[in-house]
């Protein structure tokens, strides 16, 4: 059974029956596609609990996925504060763009000169690349380069630092060895080739929210 303010009914839909639908990654909270969904299709993308759209172009109820297995798996459904227009969060099976791309968006149309926002997935993206395109005088090609043993000696040796850091009860210290722990265990993972998608699924698994009887956290 799903949570839910208020009726589909109370939404405002366009002349042509219509609603802007902005599908996002629930994880990394990139905006995948704009597509529009009718009163209809809503309903059974959360029956489904899976993307359900109206082509305009073809004028029939499009589930995303169902020929190329790219399913959109809905987490929550929000609408904005007039009530027309919706964001989708979503968990999904494959890329968002019929282009093959994760997204569809991704031509660039103006880029400021403000440095991009931190994300520890920009950071496992950089770090797979080195593995690829090794850079001479970089330190992740050089750990790459010396391979798995060494690699999980800098672990151990970074954990150890955490705890000696921590220990210490100074956080600064701590924060700066737990951020080399992570960006080397983003090394393993990369040689491992675990993403970051195979802990957030490997945690979800573990995960009861705290109304719920039994606790794993």
């Amino acid at each position: 059974m799903y949570k839910t303010r208020f009726k589909i009914e109370e939404l405002i839909f366009d002349q042509n029956g219509l609603i802007p639908a902005i599908v996002i990654d629930e994880d990394t909270k990139e905006i995948l596609m704009l597509a529009y969904m009718t009163e209809e299709s809503l309903n059974i993308s959360i029956e489904k609990e899976l993307t359900c759209f109206w082509s305009r172009s073809r004028e029939e109820l499009w589930l995303k996925g169902e020929t190329s297995g790219n399913l959109q798996h809905i987490v929550r459904i929000v609408a904005d504060c007039d009530r027309d227009a919706l964001s989708v969060y979503v968990r999904k099976d494959g890329p968002a763009c019929h282009f093959g791309n994760d997204s569809c968006f991704s031509e660039l149309l103006y880029d400021s000169e403000e440095p991009p926002a931190f994300s520890i997935n920009d950071l496992s993206c950089l770090i797979e690349g080195r593995k690829i395109n090794k850079i001479e005088g970089s330190y992740t090609t050089y750990l790459f380069e010396k391979g798995l043993t060494k690699i999980l000696k800098k672990v151990g040796e970074e954990t150890t630092e955490v705890v000696i850091a921590a220990m210490s009860k100074v956080k600064e210290d701590t924060v700066y060895e737990i951020s080399d722990l992570v960006y080397h265990l983003l090394v393993l993972m990369a040689e491992m080739e675990i993403s970051l998608q195979d802990v957030r699924d490997e945690l979800a698994s573990r995960y009861v929210s705290d109304d719920k009887a039994k606790q794993e956290y």
